[in-house]
């Protein structure tokens, strides 16, 4: 169940994202329209975390080096890269832009972090 659960709420924070984003100029936006659009926020969801588990960990060990002279920043960069290549996959998320990448993947962290803290199962995910 903690799948499932986490999985909805990584597409509320995409889909909130992606409104709040339009309302402030950044071009975000999902393929469709009502009910093509949650389907879309879904399946972009599961392609995020797949780029996150698959692609993530080489870009980080690779950019380490930069990682070390930011104190760490440029994993915010990482972060926008990986969400700006969800949208160039055609899963159903448009990403216009690396500000627009950079906007979307830190909002949707900290609307993710703030969900799951209020929706979550209650677990951590360590235990």
């Amino acid at each position: 169940m903690g799948l499932l659960t986490r999985w909805a709420i990584g597409a509320v924070a995409l889909y909130l994202t992606v409104l709040l984003g339009d309302k402030l100029g950044f071009k975000l936006g999902f393929t469709g329209t009502g009910a093509q659009s949650v389907v879309a926020a879904f399946i972009a969801v599961l392609a995020l975390t797949l780029v996150n588990a698959l692609i993530r960990p080489v870009v980080k060990l690779l950019t380490l080096p930069l990682s070390c002279i930011t104190f760490g920043l440029f994993g915010l960069v990482v972060n926008a890269l990986m969400f700006y290549l969800v949208g160039e996959l055609n899963v159903g998320l448009k990403v216009d832009g690396f500000m627009a990448a950079l906007f979307g993947s830190v909002v949707t962290s900290v609307l993710f972090g703030v969900l799951n803290t209020f929706l979550g199962d209650g677990k951590k995910r360590d235990e």
